[in-house]
Order: structure tokens, then sequence, then C-alpha cells
């Protein structure tokens, strides 16, 4: 009895204590960006104490801010120009692109982001896999396979951004009863935190 209360405890304590701590690090991470400003522009200057979390304020001002730059003309060249140059760094270039093409795919807002959670027979025949419809294959692709070909993403557990891209035919691969995001906290979790209803494996092939 005495084991089932301290399991129990733990249960309950483990999660609080990691988002707490969790949370700490990102509020102490962005109040160091207010030492990017002069010591004059700081709030403790001003209030003559620091206050927590005030910088991230300042990460979302200036997220704005360039957000509304990026969107003009303008911001788009200084954008492109600036990945120009970043493109011609070695290192710095393919770790650049990489980190790109996961915040473009999983923000994009142009329809090109993971639209559905699928199961999809892989890496081979009677194992199934947890994956993400992106879409459809690529015109570059599109004459050399079946014309309902679509491109899934399978992630890799516990770390999503790596995994495979596969072109399978609609009808090879099962709809599941959940929702992306239930989908990738399955994937994170390694199987662990399972949807609320259904289980993955009562879903139906996207073709019938």
């Amino acid at each position: 009895m005495l084991k089932r209360y301290l399991v129990t405890g733990l249960l309950i304590w483990i999660p609080l204590a990691l988002t707490i701590w969790v949370l700490h690090m990102i509020v102490t991470s962005m109040d160091s960006t207010l030492l990017l400003l002069p010591p004059q522009w700081r709030p403790q200057r001003w209030l003559g104490y620091d206050v927590p979390g005030s910088g991230v304020v300042l990460t979302f001002v200036v997220v704005l801010l360039t957000g509304v730059f990026a969107a003009n003309i303008i911001g788009q060249r200084v954008v492109r120009w600036w990945e120009a140059i970043l493109g011609r760094i070695p290192i710095v270039s393919s770790i650049y692109r990489s980190v790109k093409q996961v915040s473009d795919t999983l923000l994009a807002q142009d329809g090109h982001s993971f639209r559905r959670a699928v199961l999809v027979e892989f890496p081979q025949r009677g194992q199934w896999a947890v994956g993400f419809v992106v879409g459809t294959a690529s015109v570059g692709i599109s004459p050399y396979i079946d014309p309902d070909s679509i491109t899934v993403y399978v992630p890799t557990a516990p770390n999503p951004t790596s995994g495979y891209t596969l072109i399978v035919r609609a009808s090879e691969v099962r709809d599941v009863q959940m929702s992306v995001d239930e989908a990738l906290k399955f994937v994170i979790s390694m199987g662990v935190v399972s949807p609320p209803d259904g289980s993955p494996g009562n879903g139906e092939r996207a073709g019938s």
C-alpha cells in the first residue's frame, strides 16, 4: 500500500516538477535577451529591481516585429540576402537549411504542414508506424509513381525532427482516431502516452 501511494505521488509530482523546470529554463533563457539592450534601456534601470519574465515580453515583441518586417517587400529582400550569406558558409549553411526546413514544415500556413496522422506499414510488412501525411507527391517524381500516391513523414522516437519520408499509395495507409498533436505526443513518449479514444490500430484504410 505504501508503494502504491509513493508511485501515485511520483506520477503527480514528476510531470509538475519537469513542467516548472522547463518553464523556468525558457523564462531564464529569454530573460538573458535583456542583456542585448543598452543598460539604460533595461527594465531594472527604470524600476530599480529585476522583473522575472520581462525577457519574454521582449522576445515576443522582437519576433512580432520581425514577422511584420519580413512580410513586406523590403523585408523579404533582406531575408533572401541574409539567407544567401548564410548559404555560403559551409557548416552554418547545412545547419541553417536543416532547421529551416523543419520549422517551415511544422509552422507552414499554406497547407504544406502535417495534415493528418496515419498508420503506414514500415519498415516491413506486418509492422506499423505512426506517420503524418504531408501532401501529394511532388511534380518531379509523380510521372514515376502511382497517381494516388501521397507523401508520408514517419518520425523517429523520441526525436520527431528526424525520420523517413515515404511515398506510398493512399490506399496503403490507415487513418487513425488521433489528431496531429496527439500523434506527436504518442511518438515523443515512445508509445507511453496513448490517445484518449481508441487505439492507433483501430483506423480504416485511407482509400476505403
